[in-house]
């Protein structure tokens, strides 16, 4: 299920706080899959006790290496090794004390021959302290010709797992390629694991078609609990643990789907659920990946049945459905789509839904394909950059064909425990001497805005409905107000944000320059699935030359469909790449419309976490307070620029 262990969180700028509670993990079995009934039937039962299975038919939770290791030593080779208590092998045998040492030499290489071709989940190095600072994961069908599937730039050892999901990673050869060394000694590494299994082929028997073929989902909860742990041939047993399984956010209108290669007949989906199952769900069948047709749904009984099972998620476990065809269904693509959670006490007697969590998606009958694979990756776009939106603030007011002002209570609700209730004034948004300016203002009480009674007021404006683009170079010059609790913020906020079947944080959040009243200092951060509040993907830069907040800056990110890159006066201070994004955190979310918002938030989640201030108002202290009600704490704005391709 997904996690569900309560955090903080540093600054969700749009919704309110998740909750989250984790699981420990164990073994998994395999199935030889259900036996074909001849009536139209569903059941619900425990996974079956199965014998082993041949030592050839290699688990889900198999490290293919080292079994490859263990077949034959000469499956590994490297380009060299400090000495011979350092050779290639001691990072295959399974011993994490013994390792493989490089030359000291920028340019090395280790590789192991899996033995057979297979889909690659993921790949966990284990570094000793001669670690790679920037290296590649590669891998190969003949051993010649490389394919790079995992880049890091900015190693600093330690354990790495890089999911290959949503990559498609099959091959029979791995490889670590050195780009530069961390330390002055070579690469060293203790273990180097390949997970994955070889993909169902064609076939004209009964068989588990699905088993290592291409998954999808709409959203999934992080990069390890992806849709390509749904057809890895693993389950707990006792339909629990946290292994093994695709997760969902919290949000009933979620599917999941497994591509078969090539049209298939099918009989029977077997559904390993883990706690967090679906109430009603529809299966349902596709020749193109588009248009679905429904063959199964439990019955009204069967769904009464399912939601009134409402335990602790301490107590609660999973389920094995069994869902038999009334009559063969054919199609390529087989989908579980997510009507209605399961609830949870909460504790009792209130209860919550969270998401929906499979730990394996079977698809019995004939047919399919071993070809079946991803689609590949957006490229880079060609072209150079224009200026599709520019707003240099000359006006005698703001320009409204441009920006939308957003007020509290109206446009959007009371968000991060800020003091502030944005309003429409002359007051807190205006242009001034050729600069657009958001001003804070003091009057205790005054102010009353979606039910609430506010001591402050300030200024937001955003591009919604305006100005809603995809990709392209964002920047703004600014200068801040400096002091406790002052949160000025220049970001980027998905357009289906207020989308119920979306929300926060699926809906993608680029915060271009952050500032919470720190004279030397600012923050950029990216926000999704895996990656939201506190987990954020982030960085703190420092001006450089002893510069401050409360003088002009350039800020900007550069937004491609493979890395968001960020700047503070053309110098880069941030880069995530797609690719390590998705490798190691969560899904990329960043491939839809955004738009451009500027606002001055007073005190909330982000500066008190810094500041510590409790009172008068959270992460807003009482000088603050004064500077507000004296005037003059203000964010300044030059010009906004969005520059796009094509």
């Amino acid at each position: 299920m997904p996690s569900r262990t309560p955090r903080p969180r540093q600054h969700p700028r749009h919704h309110t706080l998740l909750t989250a509670l984790a699981t420990l993990a164990t073994v998994a079995l395999l199935s030889t899959g259900p036996a074909l009934a001849t009536p139209a039937s569903h059941s619900t039962k425990a996974a079956p006790k199965v014998a082993p299975k041949a030592a050839a038919e290699a688990t889900w939770d198999t490290d293919r290496a080292a079994a490859a290791y263990a077949a034959d030593h000469n499956a590994v080779t490297a380009s060299g090794s400090e000495n011979d208590g350092t050779a290639p092998g001691l990072a295959f045998d399974g011993n994490g004390s013994t390792r493989w040492a490089s030359p000291f030499s920028n340019d090395a290489w280790i590789r192991v021959d899996l033995g057979a071709t297979i889909r690659i989940d993921r790949v966990v190095l284990d570094w000793e302290a001669a670690y790679g600072k920037r290296y590649v994961l590669e891998v190969s069908k003949n051993g010649t010709d490389w394919t790079p599937f995992y880049t890091e730039n900015a190693g600093t050892g330690g354990s790495l797992t890089a999911h290959t999901y949503p990559q498609d990673v099959t091959g029979r050869y791995v490889r670590m390629r050195g780009v530069e060394r961390g330390t002055p000694y070579g690469y060293s590494l203790y273990s180097f694991k390949v997970y994955g299994g070889e993909p169902a082929p064609a076939s004209t028997t009964r068989t588990n078609l699905a088993l290592n073929h291409p998954a999808y989902s709409n959203y999934y909860q992080h990069a390890g609990n992806s849709p390509a742990f749904l057809t890895d041939g693993g389950w707990p047993a006792n339909l629990k643990d946290d292994q093994t399984r695709w997760s969902s956010d919290w949000n009933a209108d979620r599917w999941v789907s497994v591509d078969l290669g090539a049209t298939s007949t099918i009989d029977t989906v077997d559904l390993y659920w883990e706690a967090a199952y679906a109430v009603d769900y529809q299966v349902q069948v596709s020749d193109d990946n588009r248009t679905w047709r429904t063959v199964y749904q439990p019955s009204a009984a069967e769904v009464a049945a399912r939601r009134a099972d409402v335990k602790s998620p301490a107590d609660a476990v999973g389920r094995h459905d069994t869902v038999r065809l009334s009559q063969p269904a054919t199609g390529r693509y087989v989908r579980m789509l997510g009507k209605e959670r399961r609830s949870f006490y909460n504790p009792a007697p209130a209860t919550a839904q969270f998401g929906y969590s499979l730990y394996e998606f079977q698809v019995w009958g004939t047919g399919g394909s071993a070809s079946a694979a991803y689609p590949a990756l957006p490229g880079e776009q060609s072209g150079a950059y224009r200026t599709t939106f520019l707003d240099d603030f000359t006006g005698a007011t703001l320009d409204r064909s441009k920006w939308r002002v957003v007020r509290t209570g109206q446009e959007m609700g009371s968000v991060n425990g800020e003091s502030q209730a944005y309003v429409d004034s002359s007051d807190t948004i205006r242009t001034e001497n050729g600069n657009l300016v958001l001003r804070a203002k003091y009057c205790k009480g005054c102010t009353q805005a979606g039910g609430g009674t506010y001591d402050f007021t300030s200024g937001r404006i955003d591009t919604h409905t305006k100005m809603d683009f995809t990709y392209g170079r964002v920047s703004a010059r600014m200068k801040l107000p400096v002091g406790d609790g002052f949160w000025p913020a220049f970001w980027l906020l998905g357009s289906d944000v207020d989308d119920p079947s979306v929300s926060w944080p699926s809906s993608g959040e680029t915060d271009i320059m952050e500032n919470i009243g720190y004279a030397d200092w600012t923050s950029t951060a990216l926000h999704g699935p895996g990656y939201s509040a506190d987990g954020n993907i982030g960085a703190r830069q420092i001006y450089e030359g002893g510069g401050r907040a409360d003088q002009w800056h350039t800020y900007a990110v550069e937004w491609t469909p493979t890395v968001m890159r960020f700047f503070v006066d053309d110098r880069v201070v941030q880069e995530t790449t797609r690719n390590k994004l998705e490798s190691t955190r969560g899904q990329w979310v960043f491939g839809h419309n955004q738009y451009v918002i500027l606002n001055l938030a007073l005190g909330g989640a982000y500066p008190a976490g810094w500041n510590k201030v409790t009172t008068p108002y959270w992460g807003l202290p009482q000088s603050s307070v004064d500077r507000i009600a004296a005037g003059g704490v203000q964010a300044e704005v030059d010009w906004v620029r969005v520059e796009q391709k094509g």
